[in-house]
């Protein structure tokens, strides 16, 4: 219709048209646009996601306050006092207590590993990585539970260890089972997963914007819309639920402090580049006694023993390093250490954290990086003020700095750790110096390491993440994802195969990589698979088409659910 015809037509007709090309515009709108975003909206089962993140959050909040009033019982069996400052009470008692009293907890716990953990070892956030990363995978909620008392035992009992790795890991446990009741499969079960470890984030740090960054950072490894709502809401559950039993201050209470000049930002790269070294030290030394571990012969219930009576032979003379350490952290924070007492604590809680690990107590890696670098932040201020008293601001600002610079190394999650420190410490004032820090620490951790302590420990199980998402497909994919049933093999005469005619063959449980170098050395465009246990029973066949195309499909996948 011409502008003419319309205007010349009488007014309840024009009426008419009017109202006829507003409902054809919707029409249009709807189906061209918010029909097929729609469409996408309920069948990734987001509004169910959105309630369970909600429900997930809030029971893993009250686990989180669960765990942490746990470990508060075991405290008061040997020191009297159920608050975190440890290294006072542990003074107020007779030295042979603290002697006896980590081992007496490690009995516990290796009578537990051997009984109930049928990996021998307590559970953490690498955990709770490659429950993510392996499609399909579930975290068994007894063991999980099991696990989460044995870290309990062992933070309560003294050990040098933090308490984030097993709530982060039993928040991912319980989402997982929620996963599983509900019939949540591929995507949603994932983010589901990352919306326990958001809540137990932010239920043990009092952190909720810390919580969402991390599962996404650290569990997901990739930023979605399609996780970021649920995760939030999940975030926000575990938060509220903590604050209400705990209260809404921060970890930390520390002074406003300020930057005395933009002249320190050199002293701050340094740092950086101090808190690398210390991160890398660190994680060599968990490296280093766990093989060390490895190779001694003993019966595992032995192991948490001998490893109690040293760290607390240790926490006799040096009671800071027994259990979390937030008050150590809390004083170096302050500026209340000396220069020795700073890196006297920081040799002694970095043996004391190898020791707890290698003899496998319970127990996260978070809270023993950022007491390091407290330390060694604290010591790198106190020697800078010496050498420029008019520029260097207090040892407390660097204490900040390198709590967060040795933290984010460790775990390889520099995004996350910046939140957290601002939410542990409300030190907001402190961003740029403390970007400047972490970034150089991070990068110069990368640059020598390579890896942080998380991907190490996937590392040793074969699964190697951080090569990115086509590495690791090809390297944990297996031929049995491809595998065509026997019935359908016309090419062969026979169900039996000779393995030494020298033909290629594959077993089911050979990874993609291996199939693809098997069928290039080959020249075959089809191999027989055999059986595992018999390699003359043949179970089926493989094609190189098949593989491509299963390795093709995956990483679609992959690209799909990290932008959408």
């Amino acid at each position: 219709m011409t502008k003419d015809s319309f205007q010349n037509l009488p007014p309840k007709k024009r009426n008419d048209v009017i109202w006829r090309f507003f409902l054809n515009g919707l029409k249009t709108i709807k189906s061209n646009w918010i029909g097929p975003n729609f469409t996408y909206f309920l069948t990734t089962r987001q509004p169910a996601l959105w309630l369970v993140g909600l429900l997930s959050g809030a029971i893993v909040g009250l686990t989180t306050v669960l765990f942490r009033e746990l470990l508060s019982l075991f405290q008061i069996i040997w020191l009297l006092d159920m608050s975190e400052f440890v290294a006072t009470a542990a003074r107020n008692q007779p030295w042979w207590v603290i002697f006896l009293a980590p081992a007496f907890g490690g009995l516990i716990v290796g009578i537990m590993l051997e009984k109930l953990m049928p990996s021998r070892r307590a559970y953490g956030v690498a955990d709770a990585i490659e429950a993510r990363a392996l499609t399909g995978n579930s975290i068994p909620i007894s063991p999980s539970i099991y696990s989460a008392f044995i870290s309990a035992i062992s933070l309560g009992f003294g050990a040098s260890a933090g308490r984030e790795g097993p709530v982060v890991h039993l928040g991912a446990a319980l989402s997982s089972y929620f996963a599983e009741k509900l019939g949540l499969i591929g995507r949603s079960k994932r983010i589901l997963l990352a919306c326990g470890v958001a809540s137990a984030v932010s239920a043990s740090f009092n952190a909720p914007i810390a919580g969402v960054l991390f599962a996404h950072e650290v569990i997901l490894g990739h930023y979605a819309a399609s996780a970021f709502v649920p995760i939030v809401i999940a975030s926000v559950s575990g938060a509220i639920i903590s604050r209400l039993y705990f209260g809404e201050a921060a970890a930390f209470i520390i002074p406003d402090y300020q930057i005395t000049s933009y002249w320190e930002f050199p002293a701050f790269a340094i740092l950086g580049i101090i808190a690398a070294l210390v991160a890398i030290t660190l994680q060599t030394s968990l490296i280093a006694s766990d093989w060390i571990a490895r190779n001694i012969t003993m019966p595992l219930w032995l192991r948490p023993v001998l490893g109690g009576f040293i760290i607390g032979a240790i926490g006799v003379f040096f009671p800071e390093i027994l259990g979390v350490g937030y008050e150590a952290t809390n004083l170096a924070l302050h500026g209340h250490l000396s220069l020795t007492t700073l890196l006297t604590l920081l040799i002694f809680k970095m043996i004391a954290t190898a020791i707890t690990f290698a003899s496998r107590f319970g127990g996260g890696v978070f809270s023993p990086a950022l007491y390091l670098g407290a330390m060694s932040g604290g010591a790198f201020g106190l020697i800078a003020a010496n050498i420029s008293p008019d520029l260097a601001s207090s040892g407390g600002v660097y204490a900040i700095l390198g709590m967060g610079a040795v933290a984010s190394s460790v775990i390889g999650a520099p995004i996350s750790t910046v939140l957290i420190v601002f939410e542990l410490t409300s030190g907001y004032t402190l961003t740029i110096a403390l970007l400047v820090t972490i970034a150089i620490s991070h990068g110069i951790t990368q640059a020598l390491h390579g890896r942080s302590f998380f991907h190490w420990q996937l590392e040793r199980r074969g699964l190697f993440i951080q090569d990115g998402p086509h590495k690791f497909l090809i390297k944990n994919g297996r031929v049995n994802d491809v595998i065509r049933p026997l019935e359908k093999m016309t090419f062969l005469d026979n169900e039996t195969f000779d393995p030494a005619s020298g033909a290629a063959y594959l077993r089911p449980t050979d990874t993609l990589e291996t199939a693809l170098r098997a069928f290039d050395t080959s020249g075959e465009t089809t191999l027989v698979v055999v059986d595992s246990k018999d390699a003359t029973k043949i179970i089926g066949h493989v094609t190189h088409l098949d593989i491509l195309k299963h390795f093709n499909s995956a990483l679609i996948r992959v690209s799909e659910e990290e932008h959408k």
